[in-house]
């Protein structure tokens, strides 16, 4: 796991872990680390499928470093591969203390996404063209 050099990509996400993310002992919930994760994987979900869209599925997530109170955490994702109605989007977190220039990645992990109609089940995923 690269932990030097953020993706040369825009993050979908970027937020500052505030005191209320925290558990008793000061620690980042990692289920906050996660949530943010899945927020930032469900916006590529949503662009690519032009509509509601379900996480199915979370692969692999490890934490490797520990998100502080105040740093910035920027989350870039980016679409993988594609089913008949399935998306599956690669996310990492990465942090920034909040004044330094260095950023760490902290995690990584494939989210699965599935394309909702108005019925709630599944739906095929538009043409990626149009």
């Amino acid at each position: 796991m690269d932990t030097e050099t953020p993706p040369d990509i825009t993050p979908v996400v970027r937020t500052i872990a505030m005191p209320a993310d925290t558990n008793p002992a000061g620690d980042i919930f990692g289920g906050w680390l996660m949530a943010q994760m899945d927020l930032a994987a469900g916006n590529v979900a949503a662009r690519r499928a032009r509509g509601r869209c379900a996480t199915i599925a979370v692969d692999a997530l490890t934490f490797v470093s520990p998100v502080q109170v105040g740093d910035e955490v920027s989350l870039y994702a980016s679409l993988v591969k594609t089913g008949r109605s399935s998306m599956r989007i690669h996310v990492e977190a990465w942090r920034r203390p909040r004044h330094s220039e260095e950023s760490r990645k902290v995690t990584e992990a494939d989210f699965t996404f599935v394309a909702i109609g108005e019925d709630g089940k599944s739906r095929p995923l538009p043409d990626a063209t149009g």
